[in-house]
């Protein structure tokens, strides 16, 4: 290898180092859930589509409602993400499909984001009502007590009571 490569090389070396780099700050697009199709849609009609021909046209639902009317909701979400941030919702999609107790469609909803809550977690621990006891004092706390309440109130051969 001659002396006028060496230099040619730590920079090539460099370059690819750099990219390397940049390309884990690209944005990542993400769809999950049901792929909307607009036409598939509006060929969903109250009164005159039932279970069968909305599952044949719209397919099988993200989830059914468990309680109350019977609803099939269809799902979308587009998310973006930076590197390794969390990802962050920028478009959803939810459509509820109403059916009747005869199985009929009642009702075609859509809606967007204006229905989606953030939900902040309080801190990293859950508050919870009772004892508040040191990991030493729940690992030797029993110590003692077992049998000793079982014999109290029971009565044995000897004793019964």
């Amino acid at each position: 290898m001659t002396s006028a490569m060496k230099p040619w090389i730590g920079r090539a070396a460099i370059m690819i180092a750099v990219l390397a780099g940049l390309s884990a700050c690209t944005r990542i697009r993400d769809h999950k859930g049901y792929v909307i199709d607009s036409a598939l849609i509006q060929s969903v009609q109250p009164g005159v589509d039932n279970r069968d021909s909305v599952a044949g046209t719209l397919g099988r639902p993200t989830f059914a409602s468990q309680f109350g009317d019977e609803t099939w909701y269809y799902i979308a979400r587009e998310t973006r993400q930076l590197a390794f941030a969390n990802p962050r919702a920028v478009e959803q999609t939810v459509l509820a499909v109403k059916f009747d107790k005869a199985g009929n469609v009642v009702s075609v909803d859509r809606s967007g984001m204006e229905r989606t809550v953030s939900i902040h977690p309080y801190g990293d621990k859950t508050p919870t009502a009772g004892r508040h006891r040191s990991f030493l004092g729940e690992l030797f706390g029993n110590i003692g007590t077992i049998g000793g309440a079982a014999n109290q109130g029971a009565g044995t051969a000897d004793n019964p009571q």
